[in-house]
């Protein structure tokens, strides 16, 4: 049996930790710099690889990319409002939780590939953008229609100029401009620590992951359940649409990876600003406590057996 990878043991940790009550937290600002290092060595990582790429992303995969974003949110609404039960605008914060993604889960699965040696498109960053916007925007359309009064100036400030995006965009413009060569410098901290950074945000989303547990004993079976199940299926179509759009299996993995996790950082403060009345603890206690580490443990070795099966 294979050891696993040690960075998923920090969040174990941290999970236990939190569970035991632990004075274990990462100060604020440590925490912040922790995941701003981790989004921008992700993207410049991806900028450099498509400085030495000209290939460009197809519009094919653009369109499918996007369209999957639309497309995601909506069965969530449908299981949320008519199995479990919530409200319509609980049911549509689920929505735009599941039908974004997890920058953080992202950073797990592309530790996971390298760590294996495995290749993926260097245009992976990217797919976290077109996939995270429209899912977030439709998640609001489903709490408050077309006519819902929402303060669209605001919200596009959340979505486009987030923390999360913007350091993202940010490290793959910077990669893309200055690329391999240009990069060689800051490589050491960025490339060479990327592991050690990943296994410290991990242990305190283990941490928080804990803190959210509680509230799993108010909501029921049905947010477990949800948690598990839904990562599982819309893994299968985001490896699926990998295999059609031609992807790598590598590419096919980060894709269904992408489509499985749950959003909360983006979402989060996208529905806090449009959709107030949606309570923010049910959303980030499937994505957080149940779904993250689902993937992290389980999922993201099963999605890469999966893309190998499809790829052939």
């Amino acid at each position: 049996m294979p050891a696993m990878d040690p960075v998923i043991l920090f969040f174990v940790l941290g999970v236990v930790a939190g569970l035991a009550r632990a004075d274990l937290r990462l100060p604020g600002a440590i925490y912040e710099f922790v995941s701003t290092v981790l989004l921008l060595a992700i993207g410049l990582k991806g900028g450099v690889e498509l400085a030495r790429d000209t290939g460009g992303m197809p519009f094919t995969e653009f369109a499918v990319l996007v369209a999957l974003g639309l497309a995601l949110p909506l069965p969530v609404f449908a299981i949320a409002r008519h199995v479990g039960r919530l409200s319509r605008e609980d049911a549509a914060s689920l929505a735009a939780h599941y039908g974004s993604v997890s920058v953080g889960t992202f950073a797990v699965v592309i530790g996971y590939l390298a760590s294996r040696g495995i290749t993926y498109e260097a245009r992976a960053p990217v797919w976290v953008v077109l996939l995270e916007v429209p899912a977030i925007l439709v998640g609001i359309l489903l709490a408050r229609g077309l006519t819902g009064a929402v303060a669209w100036g605001r919200l596009a400030h959340e979505l486009f100029l987030g923390r999360s995006i913007v350091l993202l965009v940010g490290g793959l413009a910077i990669g893309w401009v200055s690329g391999p060569d240009g990069t060689a410098s800051i490589q050491p901290f960025f490339f060479g620590l990327f592991k050690g950074i990943l296994a410290l945000f991990l242990l305190e989303m283990g941490l928080i992951a804990a803190s959210h547990l509680p509230t799993l004993r108010r909501h029921g079976i049905f947010i477990i359940a949800f948690g598990i199940v839904m990562p599982l299926a819309a893994a299968v179509v985001g490896a699926i649409a990998g295999r059609l759009l031609g992807l790598s299996p590598g590419g096919m993995t980060v894709l269904a990876t992408l489509a499985a996790s749950a959003s909360y950082i983006a979402a989060p403060a996208a529905i806090r600003t449009a959709v107030p009345e949606a309570n923010p603890a049910l959303s980030l206690t499937a994505s957080l406590a149940v779904t993250f580490p689902f993937n992290i443990i389980v999922g993201i070795p099963l999605y890469e057996r999966l893309a190998t099966y499809l790829h052939g």
